[in-house]
């Protein structure tokens, strides 16, 4: 099963450096960017969330985001798509960095879900 990573966050820029991160460790991983408002400024857009989401070929997609609101609208984007979406309630950059390079090392979904439980928000 290949799986993909789609970061979700208020600010395009923290997104893009989360991105730059994660291909460092995981440069075979697709991950994507869903972030800031297309009129460059700071919030989230079920829109763009979907269109990344759409951007993504393979059969799951792991998705992070950063804070309450972008939650809100992944969970709108997720209820438009047929793809499996799931979300994670845990810390953003270091979850997203610790699937990265699971992903990168071939581990099962199961194991990444694993090691990335110990890094949910409370």
């Amino acid at each position: 099963m290949s799986s993909a990573i789609l970061l979700v966050s208020h600010v395009e820029e923290i997104a893009k450096g989360i991105q730059r991160l994660l291909l460092e460790v995981a440069k075979d991983v697709t991950v994507v960017v869903a972030a800031g408002l297309e009129d460059g400024g700071v919030g989230t857009s079920m829109e763009r969330i979907s269109t990344g989401i759409d951007s993504i070929s393979e059969e799951t997609i792991l998705a992070f985001y950063d804070l309450g609101s972008a939650k809100m609208n992944l969970e709108m984007a997720m209820e438009m798509t047929e793809k499996e979406v799931r979300l994670y309630d845990t810390a953003f950059v270091e979850s997203a960095y610790t699937a990265a390079a699971l992903l990168q090392a071939g581990a099962e979904l199961s194991m990444i879900e694993e090691q990335i439980a110990e890094l949910k928000i409370k």
